[in-house]
């Protein structure tokens, strides 16, 4: 049995911490949005069920495996159209109910506004809490690994997306990632940015090399996240 940790976060919010990735629930007073589906638990439509007596939609933030592992417990999932590619690729299979920048989800009393963040995956977003001013960012900003190696990565739209997130910084205090420490602030929006043009700039940074689902990938630890690049071998 896979384990799991369920942790209130405040009002009809929850956290769900599945070993080093974590979903989220949010409660309107019609209806309730589970954010991502985790990896192995295979049943966070259950758990999310027994937290809330509201009916239960699924957003994923992207389409990686750790993300959508129940999945198929929603004929139909919110997702961004771009978005498609990735989930397919990865065994998705519900129907899709497409989202992009700028549109607001109302779980009644409870708005969720999308934010498109390229990059790390072609329909990767952020999902912003207008009320609790709270961004919840997957994985394009956190202070842990960030995958940009292998198909559906550009460092180029990641850099692109920060940028398009950065202008709405005013809107949110805290971030709320998918992995590694929580929360996080908006002032490493502009971190991550800044390395990641240096990397595009072919500025020099310290590497190591790790094989990792069967690619040589380079990494680089900027001291508060880490890069995971396409190695140069």
């Amino acid at each position: 049995m896979v384990e799991y940790r369920v942790i209130k976060a405040g009002d009809g919010t929850w956290r769900i911490e599945e070993g080093y990735v974590r979903i989220f629930l949010l409660e309107g007073t019609e209806r309730a949005m589970l954010i991502d589906s985790g990896m192995d638990i295979h049943s966070a439509k259950e758990i999310a069920e027994s937290l809330t007596d509201k009916p239960v939609s699924l957003i994923n933030t992207h389409a990686d495996f750790d993300h959508i592992g129940s999945n198929a417990e929603w004929d139909k999932v919110y997702m961004h159209p771009e978005e498609e590619g990735n989930f397919r690729a990865n065994g998705g299979t519900s129907e899709i109910i497409p989202v992009r920048d700028g549109d607001v989800i109302d779980l009644g009393g409870r708005e969720l506004k999308i934010i498109h963040i390229p990059g790390h995956t072609p329909g990767s977003i952020g999902i912003l809490d207008r009320n609790a001013r709270v961004l919840i960012s997957g994985d394009p900003v956190q202070k842990g690994r960030i995958f940009m190696f292998g198909e559906y990565r550009s460092m180029e739209r990641y850099v692109e997306g920060l940028e398009h997130l950065m202008q709405y910084a005013g809107e949110f205090d805290e971030l709320w990632p998918s992995h590694a420490e929580i929360p996080v602030y908006p002032a490493l929006i502009g971190d991550l940015c800044d390395t990641a043009k240096k990397i595009l700039a072919g500025e020099e940074f310290s590497y190591t090399e790790e094989f990792m689902y069967g690619e040589n990938v380079r990494i680089t630890d900027t001291g508060y996240a880490s890069f995971l690049l396409p190695s140069d071998n």
